[in-house]
């Protein structure tokens, strides 16, 4: 039997046609001389009628199969008795009387039921990704992911980008996470890395005059996953010649409005806000933040290198600093979930964490209260008000912001503040071009060193370099990074000033990036470009929690596949080939 219709196309309009269709038996229902199977594809499901009174022999047949048969079926369409049908299913209005059957393959018990509300574990569905994948939930997905690709392709390609693919394997460097490194067999000893981004490439082909350029990219990072990363993950990659920061924002801005408009009928604002580095950090504790609620940080310095409390005092001296955040009723919090507030701001990193009451009357009520004076207190904290709790962290800036952050972001999930309705998107501007670090004393790049300087200030690369903010630009939605960009380095000289401030030695640097500075060196022009994670963006649009069930075949959070076994052993006769010796010592296998 060949298919005339897919399981979700039919409706009253084809009342009275003869059909074929074939797919899974997603249920089956008994009742005596009538049996009623729905058959499902990707498209959607069908009701198929089975009457022994109709055809004896097919309603036998019918008899043997069970969830998961595959089947194909041809029958008369026609409409459900008003008592059955069902205005949820777009096919809810109409059945097909079969009047044949073809058995296409059986199928064992499954190890879970393919429906969306399903009972099992994720490593089970992993496991079993094939059945995993019939679900209507991941199949919406996948459908998703699909509209989107096809969208940004349809866009870009309207403005005169050029689709390029760049190499896979590749040269190892560093980019700020583990390659993966793949040895090469007619070079013994010498090693690919696969790509962590196309970035070196895209500016290569800027250079070579292709002027726009895009990708739908494989990138590939050895790093410690979580539910918003992937060893392998894919980036909506482009670049442009000859634009400034305000191009590739614009440009950014207008296709992610046309995928929420197009995908999900969303009107995301025009423009986009806009939030400096040091506003996001000040404000949130963080470079990702969330729009959603309403709960800021609080700058206490003033008030902290006047008061009482010691602790307090003590961090301001030692430039630290005291932020806190104003609890909306949070006096109604018992003396045991502030202690496990507590111990969360520990965990977070903090030494510890200072809390006040704000009482009906407005006394302040804590172990510290006699340290500290009502009056002045509501002076830097006007917002706070009578059944308020108003909770510290006093320290070095960045433990004062990574801990307050994430506080805030737990207490507007734990208090309900987050509203689910809303979409935030921000981009967040201005990022410092170095940081340094104590350990290696140096500086380090905060995003790669091949950003650009703000144009004023390029002096301050020879004077005051932490001073130095970056034409860079991270787009945020609801407290995930989307994606992140730059205009970039096209001077060599400028190149080079950024490597000797990194302490790369030209040695190194030739080394690692030779090929970008002779290219640099032959005629750069200026250029920028962004890498939007598609993953993750469709774990938003999808509204799923997991970048897991927006990737076909991901792995988990020990980076391995548990359906085939993926990372596994290999034989001693391929090692040998590759040159290679491992010292890794296996468990020896279960009898």
């Amino acid at each position: 039997m060949k298919r005339s219709h897919h399981c979700g196309e039919l409706g009253l309009a084809q009342v009275g046609q003869t059909v074929t269709l074939a797919g899974w038996v997603a249920s089956r229902r008994d009742h005596g001389g009538v049996i009623f199977i729905d058959i499902r594809d990707r498209y959607g499901l069908t009701q198929i009628v089975f009457d022994s009174e109709e055809n004896a022999p097919l309603h036998s047949i019918a008899d043997r199969l069970r969830n998961e048969y595959v089947m194909a079926i041809t029958g008369n369409v026609s409409v459900r008795p008003e008592e059955s049908k069902n205005p949820n299913l777009p096919t809810g209005s109409i059945e097909i009387r079969a009047n044949a059957l073809e058995l296409l393959n059986e199928a064992k018990p499954l190890p879970f039921s393919i429906e969306d509300d399903v009972h099992a574990s994720e490593s089970l569905r992993l496991e079993h990704r094939y059945l995993d994948l019939r679900r209507p939930r991941m199949q919406q997905l996948l459908h998703l992911r699909s509209q989107v690709t096809h969208l940004t392709r349809q866009y870009l390609h309207g403005l005169q980008f050029m689709e390029i693919e760049t190499p896979i394997l590749t040269k190892s460097t560093p980019e700020g996470a583990r390659d993966y490194l793949v040895p090469s067999r007619v070079n013994p000893g010498d090693f690919f890395a696969l790509p962590q981004s196309p970035q070196l490439f895209k500016q290569i082909l800027m250079i070579g005059g292709l002027d726009r350029y895009f990708q739908i990219a494989r990138c590939f990072r050895d790093e410690d996953l979580r539910l918003d990363r992937q060893p392998e993950f894919t980036q909506i990659d482009l670049e442009m010649s000859f634009v400034d920061r305000e191009d590739i924002i614009q440009l950014i801005e207008d296709l992610i409005r046309l995928i929420f408009k197009e995908t999900k009928q969303i009107d995301l604002p025009s423009p986009f806000l806009r939030l400096s580095f040091e506003e996001s950090l000040n404000r949130y504790g963080t470079d990702k933040p969330d729009l959603r609620f309403d709960l800021p940080l609080h700058d206490l310095y003033d008030f902290a290198k006047t008061c009482d409390f010691q602790v307090f005092r003590r961090a301001v001296e030692s430039n630290g600093m005291v932020k806190g955040l104003v609890i909306p009723k949070g006096a109604a919090f018992t003396r045991n979930r502030i202690d496990n507030l507590i111990e969360t701001a520990k965990e977070f990193g903090a030494k510890g964490l200072a809390w006040v009451k704000i009482n009906e009357d407005g006394q302040l009520d804590s172990s510290i209260a006699k340290f500290l004076n009502a009056e002045s207190l509501r002076n830097a904290l006007p917002t706070a008000k009578p059944g308020d709790l108003l909770v510290f962290v006093a320290d070095q800036a960045t433990i004062v912001h990574q801990v307050l952050g994430r506080l805030r972001l737990l207490l507007g999930e734990e208090l309900e503040l987050v509203d689910r309705t809303r979409w935030e998107p921000v981009w967040v501007l201005d990022f410092p071009m170095f940081e340094y670090d104590q350990t290696s004393q140096r500086y380090v790049a905060l995003h790669h060193p091949f950003t650009a300087p703000h144009p004023e200030d390029t002096p301050l690369l020879d004077s005051n370099p932490l001073q130095a903010k970056t034409l860079a630009y991270d787009l945020v939605l609801n407290g995930f990074e989307l994606g992140g960009g730059s205009i970039r380095i096209h001077s060599p000289r400028q190149q080079e000033k950024v490597f000797d401030l990194l302490k790369i030695a030209k040695v190194e640097a030739r080394e690692k990036f030779g090929f970008l500075l002779e290219a640099l060196e032959s005629g750069a022009p200026p250029h920028g470009g962004i890498a939007l994670g598609l993953d993750r963006l469709i774990m938003l649009l999808g509204q799923t929690e997991s970048i897991r069930d927006t990737i076909p075949f991901p792995k988990t959070q020990k980076a391995q596949c548990l359906m085939t076994h993926a990372p596994s052993s290999v034989s001693p006769e391929q090692l040998q080939e590759l040159s290679i010796r491992t010292t890794a010592k296996k468990p020896a296998a279960t009898p």
